[in-house]
Formats: C-alpha cells, structure tokens, sequence
C-alpha cells in the first residue's frame, strides 16, 4: 500500500460513523418521484450536503423535478463527472419491511432504509471518497469534480437529456463515474462497459362503453381477449419480436464482447437460487445466460382487465390496458422501435389499440480499452483484492447517452455500494457498511489518479 492510499484509507475508516449518519439522515427525508412525495425538501436537503462538502451548489427547476449541481475545484484542468439520483422507489409493500422505510435502522451490519443503496447511500459514499482525497492532497482536490443529481430516475428521466444539452458548459468532463456499481455476487469488482436501451408503452384497448354480463359473451366483444390477441402478435414461438425491421439496427457483440463474456462466471445456479427459476427463456443456460443479454426483450410488465375481486362477478372486460417494456441493444432507436409497433399493431388489424409512449432512453456502450476504464481496474484491484471484471453490456437501462455523447463520447464507468443482494426496489433495502468503506476508498484512489491520466 502507498503512503497516499494510507492516508485515504486512516481518513475513511476514523470517519466511517459520520457518512453513515449523513447517509440515515439523508434516507430519512421520503423522496419518491412516482408519487411527488418529498421530491423538493429532498433537493434542498442535496444541496445543503454539497455545500457542507465544499461544493458550490446550484439547484435548477425543471418541468418536472430539480436538477443539482455542485462543482468544486482542484489543482489540475481535469474534471471528473459523478451522477447520481435523490429520488427513490415506492416502499410498498411496507409490511414487507422489517423496520419502517424511512426510519433508517443499523443491524446486522447494514443500513436499512429505502434510498439506503439506491441512490442515497451511493452518493454519500461518493462524498466521503471526495472528503478523503482533498484530506490526503493537502486539502484541495487533485483534479475537479462535478456531481449532477436528478429527482425523476426512478420514473425514466424524461428531462435530462434535455438539461444536459442546455448546460453543457457546467457539464464538461473528462470522464464519469454512473450511479450503481460495486461487487457481484462472488465478491468480485468490476464495472459494465454499457447498457441497453428502454420503450415503454401501455397498450389500451375499449371495446365497449361499460362491461357486460358475460352470458353474451357468444356475441358481445371482449376487450381483454382482444388485447391478449394483440400482444401475442408480437412475439413468435422461438421468443423473436415479430415486429418487421424490429433488429434492423441491432449490433451483434463484437469479437471483444464475446471474449469479456466468456471471461465472466456462470451464474445460472445463483440465478435458480435467487429467483426461484425453473427454465429460463428458450431453455438457455451456463454460458448462453452470460450471451443472451445482446438479445432484445418485450416484456409485459402489468395487465389490468375487468373484475380481479374476491369471489364471482361475471362480466365482460370494456377496457384492457397493457404495459410493455422493450429493452434494446447498441444502435436500437426507440423512437424508430415505437413507429415501427404502431405500424405492425395496424398491419395487423389492430388499429383499435391505443398505443401511448411512456418512457425511452437510448442505449450506450464504452471501449473496454480506454485509460480510465484501466484506472478503475487497477484501484478496485488494489481494495478488493480480487481481478477487475468486465461486463459488456447489462440488462437495465440509463440515461448515460444522455450525458455521453453530448460530452463528446466521455469514458463512464460505475464504482459503488452495490453486492448481489441489496434488495434494491425492495423492502428491507440495505447498504452494508464494509461496501459503503469500500466503495468511498475505490473511488477517492480514482480521484487521486484521474489527474495524471492523458
């Protein structure tokens, strides 16, 4: 260990208890976008704890929820860009949860509380690495940072592209480091190089102006039937999107791709465990698990149709409405993606459905060969002790384009508090201490770093 890393290191550790502190504090005020629970006490509370850091910090309305950004200077032209998310998932079904969401409890040697691991004790954690880096420099940074913190990521992110382009000047960077991250499921660091793309939908259908009794079912038509028949349209027996053009676009993995997925381990028998899995999709599984995530999905996410009360009520369904999610591979468009669904959804005789767009992000994928994706290697190395993986892509979405190539195609890389198991949009959602430690001394070896990096 260098006498730097020490220094990172004696700080971190004697002032573990305060981040966790500023972290219960910060989870303990609700901030649930979904429901515009919270959301602008929660980002003046965010600014409060930038400006306790060092960070001059701004916040700007939007048509939606505010935006932060906080800058600070360091002694080199470099800057590192951090994004993170004050808003949190609803905490439903609190009978699930052990102690109240926004109660933050310590046990077991773990913080409990919702927004613990996603995106509050993320961030925290984020600040403590910064704290240490201008404690172990002399007190100023080595180079500088700029975080960015948005109130509606849990519900898509519908107005950050947009922010980002109107303030590009506050934004410019040389690198970021993304929200999540951390170790998998072995205790193995490493980061994703990408992530896929996201349509979603809802899919509605009124085939009569009230429901009906069901003893005319023989001649009166039934809206969830007609919308089963829809969705089935668009997909075939092999599990392929029958949309036409639907992988016009779609990049297969490259040479590089496939040699980082064979490099990662088999995780069918933790996803049996985990998940309960009988079969997965097409019968996939060892490695073909580890390949299947270049392929696209449409998934139904929620169906609503006429009586789901206890008991008999005999009717039939006037309305059905459907939610769809369609993830996308590098160079899928989901504005090409839903022009193309209205058009099938019609050639195929189902102009009845309504068809409305309810979120989208773009997909984006890094060079496994960049100098900051070496830095982020080689630090996670020196803390974890164990090899640095790579993940070309991963299955989830994120506004990462958004910041990505209006930043003129800037390196971005995750670093965080994650494990396998955090529970995340889940009750009992947790961060363990020893993860959030290590995370902030990750991250605050980056910093040290970044500044000599050409």
């Amino acid at each position: 260990m260098t006498e730097t890393e020490s220094h990172l290191d004696h700080y971190l550790n004697s002032s573990l208890d305060n981040y966790i502190q500023e972290t219960a504090q910060l989870c303990a005020q609700p901030s649930i976008s979904a429901k515009k629970q919270g959301m602008n006490a929660c980002a003046d509370l965010v600014v409060q704890i930038l400006e306790r850091h060092g960070f001059h910090s701004q916040k700007f309305e939007t048509p939606g929820n505010p935006i932060i950004i906080g800058r600070a200077q360091g002694g080199s032209e470099r800057t590192l860009l951090f994004y993170n998310h004050y808003d949190v998932q609803p905490p439903e079904p609190l009978e699930l949860w052990t102690t109240p969401p926004f109660e933050p409890s310590i046990r077991d040697g773990a913080l409990y509380a919702r927004g613990a691991k996603d995106d509050k004790g993320e961030f925290i954690a984020r600040l403590a690495a910064v704290d240490a880096a201008r404690t172990a420099h002399g007190g100023s940074l080595p180079c500088n940072i700029t975080f960015i913190l948005e109130g509606e990521e849990e519900i898509g992110s519908p107005h950050i592209a947009q922010f980002v382009r109107e303030h590009i000047d506050l934004l410019k960077s040389n690198a970021a480091i993304w929200e999540e991250g951390g170790i998998d499921y072995e205790g193995y660091p490493g980061t994703s190089l990408g992530c896929r793309g996201i349509l979603y939908v809802e899919l509605e259908v009124e085939t009569l102006k009230r429901d009906a009794h069901s003893g005319g079912a023989h001649i009166i038509p039934n809206a969830a039937w007609r919308l089963l028949e829809a969705l089935s349209s668009l997909k075939g027996p092999q599990n392929e999107i029958r949309i036409p053009g639907f992988y016009d676009q779609a990049l297969p993995p490259s040479s590089k791709d496939l040699e980082l997925i064979e490099a990662l381990p088999d995780f069918e028998t933790w996803a049996r465990d985990t998940y309960g899995v009988k079969e997965f999709v097409g019968g996939l599984s060892g490695k073909d698990l580890n390949r299947a995530i270049f392929n696209s999905t449409c998934n139904i996410a929620g169906l609503s149709a006429g009586y789901q009360g206890e008991g008999l009520k005999t009717v039939i369904p006037a309305r059905a409405s459907a939610k769809v999610d369609f993830r996308l591979v590098p160079e899928q468009d989901p504005e090409d993606i839903f022009n193309k669904l209205r058009a099938h959804l019609d050639r195929e005789g189902f102009a009845d459905i309504d068809l409305k767009k309810v979120g989208e992000m773009w997909p984006y994928k890094a060079s496994a060969d960049d100098p900051f994706i070496f830095l982020s290697a080689h630090t996670a190395e020196s803390v974890y002790q164990r090899s640095y993986r790579l993940t070309p892509l991963t299955g989830g979405s994120s506004p990462i384009y958004a910041f990505a190539d209006p930043l003129g195609g800037i390196p971005v890389i995750s670093a965080g508090v994650g494990y396998a198991d955090n529970r995340t949009h889940s009750p009992d959602e947790h961060v363990r201490l020893d993860d959030f430690l290590n995370a902030a001394r990750h991250i605050s070896r980056i910093i040290y770093g970044f500044s000599d990096l050409s």
